[in-house]
């Protein structure tokens, strides 16, 4: 048990550190509300105003970070595998195998339905 007391302290005190933080920024920083503090920022550039019906949405950039969230954490998988890769039997590389293979999968399924494509 005496292991995890450093682990609770830092927990302590980011916890602390965060709530400090808070509640100075609301007390001492400036309350000074106007319309440009509450629009959406897009690179300096005004907001132009919706269509009636709504409009098209592209979700082009949000599928691309998903999939790069989806191959980022499968690679994050594979750095534990190589490092204790001499201790490992016979069972957890073949495991992996699998695992890389269903990777590779998803990666030329991804090409084949054109998802990296930018244009």
């Amino acid at each position: 048990m005496n292991l995890y007391i450093p682990i609770v302290g830092m927990v302590v005190l980011a916890a602390v550190f965060v709530l400090v933080a808070i509640v100075l920024s609301l007390n001492v920083g400036p309350a000074r509300y106007n319309k440009a503090k509450f629009d959406s920022y897009e690179c300096g550039i005004q907001a132009t105003p919706q269509p009636i019906g709504g409009g098209r949405f592209p979700v082009k950039y949000y599928i691309t970070a998903m999939l790069f969230i989806i191959f980022d954490i499968e690679i994050v998988f594979l750095y534990p595998w190589a490092v204790a890769y001499n201790q490992l039997g016979t069972f957890a590389v073949v495991e992996m195998i699998i695992f890389v293979i269903t990777v590779l999968i998803a990666y030329f399924y991804v090409l084949r339905r054109n998802g990296l494509d930018w244009d």
